[in-house]
């Protein structure tokens, strides 16, 4: 989508840290296992694929036994994955430790004992706990399972709301595989990706490089495609 510097790739890397806390990922695995999704949806291969899993939770099981085989160097990586991955070996180690994620959880856990209002409050700390993989999982299950879609593409990717405040635009899913390197995951007039303005206005700083964005034809509705 964009390329930056060795510097604002550091910066990105801590930022997310620490917006991710407890579910932090490292870029480079995550990036690996989404290219793979991607070559090999509704495969056996698919890291994330509700075709190959019993139930959302057997798939999150399954994708996190594979980014852990990704991050640990266990895994055999096909070359064509491997270009131009961000990376910070050192970061990662600690960032991904059990140590980091048990501070987090302490963080969280002193958060919720200040400003819990209620002991029903607490039922929400497992789900802040491990906000990114229910997101990951929420998209990666329900948008190739329900929806509907733009584009006629070889799997199930499916956009899951016509309008998405939710998932930041993350849930065109659809409009994603047809064009995986897009910025923008809207195509319609109504798929408004909120994160597009955002990665615009980087742009405009200089902080990322886009390349030269070339509009996407808007779909005609999918019951008239040939």
């Amino acid at each position: 989508m964009f390329k930056m510097n060795k510097f604002w790739e550091r910066a990105f890397f801590i930022l997310s840290y620490i917006t991710q806390g407890s579910s932090y990922m490292s870029p480079r695995a995550y990036a690996i296992m989404h290219r793979m999704h991607h070559a090999y949806t509704d495969t056996e291969q698919d890291p994330h694929s509700p075709s190959f899993s019993k139930n959302i939770f057997a798939m999150m099981w399954r994708t996190r036994n594979i980014y852990v085989k990704i991050f640990e160097g266990t895994m055999e990586i096909e070359p064509r994955f491997l270009k131009n991955l961000p990376g910070w070996p050192a970061f990662d180690r600690w960032a991904n430790s059990t140590m980091s994620r048990l501070l987090w959880a302490l963080v969280y856990v002193a958060i919720f004992v200040v400003y819990a209002h209620s002991p029903w409050v607490y039922l929400l700390l497992p789900v802040v706990l491990s906000m990114g993989a229910f997101h990951g999982a929420v998209i990666n299950w329900f948008a190739h399972k329900y929806g509907y879609r733009n584009f006629r593409l070889r799997n199930t990717s499916e956009n899951l709301f016509t309008v998405d405040f939710l998932m930041l635009g993350e849930s065109y899913h659809n409009n994603h595989h047809k064009y995986p390197s897009s910025p923008n995951f809207g195509v319609r007039w109504h798929e408004v990706d909120p994160m597009y303005p955002v990665i615009r206005f980087l742009s405009w700083l200089h902080i990322i490089h886009l390349p030269k964005l070339v509009p996407h034809p808007v779909p005609a509705p999918l019951e008239t495609q040939a």
